[in-house]
């Protein structure tokens, strides 16, 4: 059992290719150049032969690629290659003399259909991430992954995928990931170390549990097939708010070793979104640090070690009126973790891995004295120990893998409020709460204090299997997982898609079913499952809910999803899905009062619809670029079914109808391009229409009497049937000059203009997750990258 230590969602693998160069009479061709590619992802590695004509190229994103091999004075060899297992490729390429080839047969290029996937799949490499306009600093990763359709675009870089709030799982070289990773609750991974990044949304396969709304599987970069002892760069960058960003990435090897590293700083004076027109106390700085060593003994062995942890340190953004009463409040993040893998090769069609993992994060938010109108704290840990054994088969066209998963979770959550204005719970009120009065510290009452620790387990199995029968591909699995926290559960997950590639070019269908069992997330759940939290409700809502809390049930969905792809003149590819979601204990958030702390509720139902184009230009002709577009709709069903309800909004919600969730947007468009111009200059470019999120429903009268908020109501419509931020555009450009010698790249300039028009926008309006936030003003950024 403790070599199956694992995690709930383990990470695919990645694959290896390696073979001999040789002329028709079985010479050897030493120096021999290789270069595998994708041109949809600009994805491309190489590799020169060496002294007996041996190649490899390792670390290699689970794809279909073009392979193209040359030598001085023979013909060049080109073919597909598909690589989709952990099972090494051994290939042995022949070369003709040009002279004697009176032909050259070329396999066509690698597709840009994919003819194998059942579901929703998009990758992005990093020659296209450097060219996107980014945001400077500490949300990079999202930016890029907000591009694809299917995401709703949040505040403090929050991305939703089909509806979903917590459910998006990143998976960094086998590391699972599932916490929130936006600006306000986690340190984001750092987008330069990714070699590329593969987004599932569509038929998740069995080998991932848990949070699947989404997953993004990255694979970072390796010294692996480098063949010096040390290349990287160093870069720093300025930006408008006093943001300045800093970070010095290497790597190496030789033979069979390889190392990458990489550490990256930030200060900015606007850290979050601000909450209103001005930006007000929302300074911050983070550091990050990140390294992999890579070491394969024997063929039949690879082994990889990561290390990588963060701290981030800011201040809360105010309003005018926090600002006024001197509110103070700040926040500090910290992550660390270290995993190893381990991969063997059984034999010709078979692999055994294996992964152990620990990764620690903290989350500390401090009190002021000029808190208003209450004063909170908290200090959350989570730990997480995980480890994985996977085994695949490859049987011809088709291949098996399964594999068993166990998780370990201890959990430790303190948090103290009080009430600092007297206008905030007046007894003289109608909305008083007798239950508060004891924590009012303008009335004699003293702080509410919680604390509490506990440790979840999680066990999970699965077995999936791809067959390829002619123009038909079936995905097939089977996935059970084994809950225990605060509460107990268990699931049996099936999941089932087909693609039938149609004859000729005319493109591939697809249809998928998915079962998943999305657990509770961890952030502040012992405090919204406890007894003692619930006594600070009204005694109304107390008596409506018999009880005012109840534990977190495990999410349970039916995913359906069907698609349609086809390539367009072999220089883009078009890709439309439509797909829908029925779940039952839909996971939510709410605000403890005002002090911008969350924790998870849940509802009995939500219901979502969407349809998803996309666009993908491959490069040709120096350009490159994507067009996608979402349409969607996410209805929830009272009445709350766990988690803790401390308003009387929470007995009025019993006894509604479905209503749209915040999160709900009816039509968002994204658009990028990039062109790669003579003499070494690049431009790239994004625009992104969303049609607005749903806002609270508040009057607009009263918000016009609340200096806080009177100045955001052309930004919000409170009039609609449903409330919702007003539509906007934000177009972000960039452009930059890579100095070169030799063929290489010595030194680079860019400047980018995030927000060109300087668009006042809104993501959110008084909404009870995150309350108001802005989109950022128009920001110049220029960057200096040094190469060695």
């Amino acid at each position: 059992m403790f070599l199956l230590y694992a995690a709930p969602t383990s990470a695919q693998t990645v694959a290896l290719l390696r073979g001999v160069v040789q002329d028709v009479q079985g010479g050897s061709l030493p120096g021999a150049e290789v270069r595998l590619s994708k041109s949809l992802t600009g994805l491309e590695r190489t590799a020169a032969a060496s002294v007996d004509g041996r190649f490899q190229i390792a670390n290699i994103p689970l794809d279909t690629y073009e392979l193209r091999v040359e030598f001085p004075g023979f013909a060049p060899s080109v073919r597909r290659l598909d690589l989709r297992t952990s099972v090494p490729i051994e290939l042995n390429v022949v070369l003709e003399l040009a002279a004697q080839s009176t032909s050259v047969t070329v396999t066509p290029e690698a597709p840009l259909v994919d003819t194998s996937s059942a579901g929703t799949r998009n990758q992005v490499s990093m020659t296209q991430i450097e060219q996107l306009p980014a945001t400077v600093g500490s949300r990079g990763l999202e930016s890029v992954l907000v591009t694809f359709p299917g995401f709703a675009q949040n505040a403090n870089g929050a991305i939703h995928p089909r509806g979903a709030h917590n459910q998006m799982t990143f998976v960094v070289d086998g590391l699972v990931i599932s916490d929130q990773l936006t600006g306000a609750f986690a340190n984001a991974l750092d987008a330069s170390i990714i070699q590329t990044t593969e987004l599932m949304t569509g038929n998740i396969p069995a080998e991932f549990g848990s949070k699947v709304s989404g997953v993004a599987v990255i694979t970072s970069r390796s010294g692996l097939g480098i063949n010096r002892q040390l290349a990287g760069d160093l870069m720093i960058a300025g930006a408008g708010f006093n943001t300045w960003h800093g970070a010095l990435e290497g790597g190496g090897g030789r033979n069979r070793m390889g190392y990458f590293g990489s550490v990256t700083a930030m200060r900015t004076e606007r850290f979050l979104d601000q909450v209103g027109l001005d930006n007000l106390h929302n300074a911050g700085h983070f550091g990050r640090g990140f390294v992999r060593f890579d070491l394969q003994p024997t063929d039949r062995d690879m082994l990889h070690v990561h290390g990588m942890g963060g701290r981030s340190h800011f201040q809360i953004a105010n309003l005018r009126s926090q600002q006024a009463s001197g509110q103070d409040q700040r926040q500090t993040l910290s992550d660390g973790a270290a995993w190893a893998s381990y991969l063997r090769t059984l034999n010709s069609g078979s692999t055994l891995e294996s992964i152990f993992g620990y990764r620690a994060t903290q989350a500390r938010l401090d009190p002021s004295a000029g808190d208003r109108p209450v004063t909170a704290s908290q200090h959350r840990s989570l730990a997480t120990t995980t480890a994985s054994v996977r085994y695949t088969r490859v049987l011809g066209a088709s291949s098996v893998r399964a594999g068993v998963d166990v998780q370990r979770f201890p959990v430790r959550e303190s948090f103290t409020l009080g009430i600092t204005s007297g206008r905030f719970n007046d007894p003289a009120s109608p909305s008083f709460n007798a239950s508060l009065l004891r924590h009012d510290l303008t009335r004699g009452g003293s702080p509410f204090v919680f604390d509490a620790s506990e440790t979840g387990h999680q066990l999970g199995a699965f077995i999936q299997t791809t067959l390829h029968l002619r123009a038909l591909t079936l995905a097939l699995g089977i996935r059970h997982d084994t809950y225990s926290f605060l509460v107990d559960g268990r699931q049996l997950q099936p999941r089932a898609g087909v693609s039938y590639q149609l004859p000729g070019s005319a493109g591939v269908v697809r249809a998928s079913y998915n079962r998943n069992y999305q657990t509770p997330p961890n952030e502040n759940l012992l405090l919204s499952s406890s007894e003692a939290a619930s006594r600070l409700a009204p005694e109304s809502v107390r008596q409506a809910l018999g009880g005012a809390f109840r534990p977190i049930q495990p999410e349970r969905q039916n995913v359906y999803e069907i698609g349609f792809q086809r390539a367009i003149s072999n220089s883009a590819s078009v890709d439309v899905s439509a797909y829908r979601k029925d779940s039952t204990d839909q996971q939510d958030n709410n605000n403890f009062f005002d002090t911008g702390i969350i924790f998870p509720t849940a509802l009995a139902a939500i219901r979502v619809e969407g349809a998803e184009f996309r666009l993908s230009l491959a490069h040709r002709r120096a350009v490159s670029g994507t067009l996608s577009t979402t349409v969607g709709r996410a209805i929830s069903t009272p009445p709350f079914t766990g988690g803790l309800f401390l308003g009387q909004d929470a007995v009025d919600l019993l006894s509604s109808g479905p209503f749209r969730i915040d999160h709900d947007q009816r039509l968002s468009v994204h658009a990028t391009v990039q062109y790669t111009a003579p003499r070494n200059l690049w431009l790239g470019g994004s625009a992104r229409y969303d049609s607005g999120l749903v806002s609270n429903p508040s009057d607009p009268a009263q918000v016009a009497l609340n200096p806080d908020f009177a100045d955001l109501l052309p930004y919000v419509n409170l009039t609609a049937a449903v409330p919702r931020v007003r539509p906007r555009t934000i177009v972000d450009v960039a452009g930059g000059y890579d100095g070169r010698s030799r063929g290489r790249r010595i030194w680079s300039v860019q400047m980018q203009v995030t927000n060109l028009a300087n668009r006042t926008a809104l993501y959110n309006f008084q909404s009870v997750f995150v309350g108001t936030r802005l989109v950022q003003p128009r920001t110049v950024a220029v960057r200096v990258k040094k190469y060695f």
